[in-house]
């Protein structure tokens, strides 16, 4: 469940992928995630809107829960619970 009303949870790593665009940031997150543990938290800073697309669709793929999502002028927040 997508929360962007609440305020952020805690995380564990992040991942800055301003000024990149599909699909790298998504190429990123991958690696970013083989580096991470069940339940740990990611925190991902995305500037290219297709992101909000795209992110949904990775989480649902890989079993990760999408726990914050918000947009800040014109960035987008991103924060991951690893299934």
């Amino acid at each position: 469940m997508v929360d962007s009303a609440a305020s952020p949870p805690d995380y564990q790593a992040e991942l800055d992928t301003t000024g990149l665009y599909c699909p790298e940031p998504i190429m990123l997150m991958h690696n970013k995630v083989r580096d991470m543990h069940a339940g740990e938290v990611l925190k991902v800073v995305a500037s290219d809107p297709a992101t909000t697309r795209d992110v949904p669709k990775f989480c649902s793929f890989l079993g990760h829960e999408l726990v914050h999502q918000q947009e800040l002028d014109g960035s987008y927040l991103y924060f991951i619970r690893l299934g």
